[in-house]
């Protein structure tokens, strides 16, 4: 068993997801090739580093990120840090020869995602992007029962993300609702999730045509140095800052492969937690998954008999993809943290194997130019082609 020494820069909300997700992975995935250790964490000051890393179980802590990537003990660096670091950071690493996980979107731009891919594709190094919801283990399940043929040619994909953290106006000023460091608002923020999931199960996405909304114009100031989302109020009386990104989106959508949907993302949607959906139907049947009732997918098949035809619902467990590494018993209950698990033993299995894994940064760099066509497309009212990435040449279509 090899020792994969890990340096995490970021010891807020993700940090602490990575972290339970990289003491868990020889628990649930046992036996394994490589054990994480958690090495060295990074955060702004140290103080606030010195006391994530003694919550986290990391061993050393730095307020200096740029110490990870000069030290040779560690292979695997962890970008769980606000957008506007992502590229600087990742491009270090990678050209250090440092492994890298980097939290989504992968960058604030199409430039900064195609230096960032184009930096992942110069090394020889494991890259991948946080986009773990792929890795719920229902998902999985859609994928396979869309991939041997259970319910025909895809014809249609419609999801949903809707969040309700931010609709109350008197939440703080979060970073993610500053273009400067967030890059955009909802859309880069949730509906990447969405995309990543429409590009897994379906195909690519060709064309979009969106509108966007921006609601809420100014927020009251944070009073703390973490990101406090919407837990936590300033009050009307308090400091304000200026909101400059977008409250929602809702896009129609083109596949590569005929298939035509809609995508929808707001956090302004009052009684809504963390409510990813989707619904894909196909020739030979349909298949619809919400995230808030995480083991169970709905499945309707064409083959079923006429006075019995509708949804059933599958419960995940060992007999469904990761179960068995999981929990004995199915709809005992899949959280969060396991997919993060996942996550990481893939990125850990890819790593002893010398393999590549998904998504990578060329899927973060691609989930990037819809972005771009998305905010495009709602800015201009027209209909927007989405560039492709050519992974053979690192090219882009126009």
């Amino acid at each position: 068993m090899k020792n994969i020494n890990v340096g995490l820069i970021g010891g807020g909300f993700m940090g602490k997801a990575h972290s339970l997700a990289y003491a868990a992975v020889p628990m649930f995935f046992w036996p394994s090739k490589v054990m994480p250790v958690k090495h060295t964490l990074a955060e702004f000051t140290d103080a606030m580093a010195a006391d994530a890393a003694t919550r986290f179980g990391f061993e050393n802590s730095t307020s200096d990120w740029k110490s990870i990537i000069d030290n040779p003990d560690i292979d695997l660096v962890d970008i769980a840090t606000p957008n506007n670091s992502h590229a600087e950071i990742a491009i270090a690493a990678l050209a250090a020869g440092k492994h890298v996980i980097c939290e989504k979107p992968l960058a604030r731009t199409v430039e900064e995602a195609a230096a960032m891919y184009e930096a992942a594709r110069k090394s020889n190094s494991v890259n991948m992007v946080a986009f773990n919801y792929r890795r719920t283990p229902a998902v999985a399940l859609a994928k396979k029962y869309i991939e041997d043929g259970s319910i025909g040619k895809i014809i249609n994909f419609r999801a949903t993300y809707l969040q309700d953290w931010s609709a109350d106006p008197n939440s703080p000023l979060s970073w993610r609702f500053q273009k400067s460091v967030a890059g955009s608002g909802a859309v880069g923020d949730i509906l990447t999730h969405v995309l990543d999931l429409a590009r897994y199960l379906v195909d690519e996405v060709t064309a979009v045509s969106a509108m966007t909304n921006h609601i809420i114009t100014e927020r009251p100031l944070q009073q703390s140095g973490s990101d406090s989302l919407g837990n936590s109020k300033g009050g009307s009386d308090a400091p304000k800052g200026a909101v400059d990104v977008e409250d929602e989106v809702l896009s129609l959508i083109k596949f590569a492969n005929g298939a035509i949907g809609s995508v929808e993302a707001t956090r302004n949607a009052w009684g809504r937690n963390n409510f990813i959906t989707l619904e894909i139907h196909g020739t030979e049947g349909s298949i619809a998954f919400n995230y808030e009732n995480r083991d169970q997918l709905e499945v309707c098949f064409k083959s079923d008999e006429g006075d019995r035809r509708g949804f059933r619902t599958v419960y995940t467990g060992p007999n469904h993809p990761n179960g068995a590494a999981l929990w004995p018993i199915p709809a005992l209950g899949i959280g969060y943290g396991e997919t993060k698990i996942i996550e990481a033993h893939d990125l850990f299995t890819a790593i002893a194997g010398g393999e590549p894994v998904r998504p990578d940064f060329g899927d973060g760099y691609q989930v990037a130019l819809i972005d771009d066509a998305i905010l495009r497309s709602a800015e201009s009212g027209q209909w927007v082609k989405v560039p492709q990435l050519d992974r053979a040449t690192g090219k882009v279509s126009a």
